[in-house]
């Protein structure tokens, strides 16, 4: 009877020492900062470089109307420097800057621009069809005539065409996170933390479009020129609780139908085209 008594006592301290492990555990996992997310806000600064698909470019005015094929076009990396955090500076890169609000645990909201720069490759070989019919006191007249696909060296009399003081981006995003810390047995997610994350975005083209097209004066302006949507998935290491590093792969797609080229409103241009950026970039995350 004794052995029965002293066994029942051991049972219920046994129990009663696990609980209070148990509660202990989800007490400290709850006073965890990383633990939750919602209501929390985040800002990042970061540098990018893309790639971009070929590119069919329609330009027209009162004297021309012509598509280049195939266009070719690269991004203008400067890789490190000073300049990205340079306020003076800070547009010559390509960047990104993003600053957004958490509604839940795994589901954030964000607005940004991605700071990207797009030149169409000088001297490249491309297809032309239509036609140029400028007045003959013009420079570009020399360039007169009916193209039928026929292919013509892009030199710089001809056509420069770049976006290079910002094929802009100005987008908005949804994202989901997930903490997969524990994939790499980190319990202590307040020093560190790794999170996988993947979102869509959508936006406006705000591009200042520097463009030399037969010798006529460019437009040198920013200007609204189309929409752009976007896919993105990613990862990040927060430090220290309010610290972060995260690097994104971003595809998407850009369709600019309204582009400015000259100092004249009737001259404009269009194109469509895919991009993918590598991204890397810092930022803070906290509470108000």
């Amino acid at each position: 009877m004794k052995n029965n008594y002293f066994l029942t006592i051991v049972i219920v301290v046994f129990f009663i020492v696990r609980s209070n492990g148990q509660e202990n555990k989800i007490i400290e996992t709850k006073s965890k900062y990383t633990a939750h997310n919602k209501g929390k806000f985040f800002v990042s600064w970061g540098g990018n470089r893309e790639n971009f698909s070929k590119s069919d470019v329609r330009f027209w005015g009162k004297d021309y109307d012509f598509t280049v094929n195939n266009m070719v076009a690269h991004d203008k990396g400067q890789g490190y420097s000073i300049d990205y955090i340079n306020p003076v500076r800070m547009t010559i890169p390509q960047t990104n800057f993003k600053m957004g609000y958490f509604i839940n645990d795994h589901y954030s909201i964000a607005v940004g621009t991605d700071h990207m720069k797009y030149v169409m490759d000088q001297n490249q070989f491309a297809n032309v069809k239509g036609n140029i019919n400028l007045p003959l006191t013009d420079v570009g007249s020399s360039y007169n005539g009916t193209y039928n696909n026929e292919p013509v060296e892009m030199t710089k009399n001809f056509l420069q065409f770049e976006h290079t003081d910002g094929l802009n981006y100005v987008n908005a995003e949804f994202c989901r996170h997930d903490d997969i810390s524990s994939i790499f047995k980190i319990k202590n997610t307040d020093k560190i933390q790794i999170n996988l994350t993947e979102g869509i975005g959508a936006g406006f083209l705000y591009p200042k479009t520097n463009t030399t097209l037969l010798g006529k004066p460019r437009h040198d302006d920013y200007h609204i020129s189309g929409y752009g949507i976007s896919l993105k998935t990613g990862i990040n290491l927060t430090f220290f609780k309010y610290f972060y590093l995260q690097g994104e792969l971003k595809g998407g797609y850009i369709n600019m139908a309204d582009i400015r080229t000259t100092t004249s409103s009737e001259d404009r241009a269009s194109q469509e085209f895919f991009f993918l950026q590598r991204i890397i970039a810092i930022g803070g995350i906290f509470k108000i």
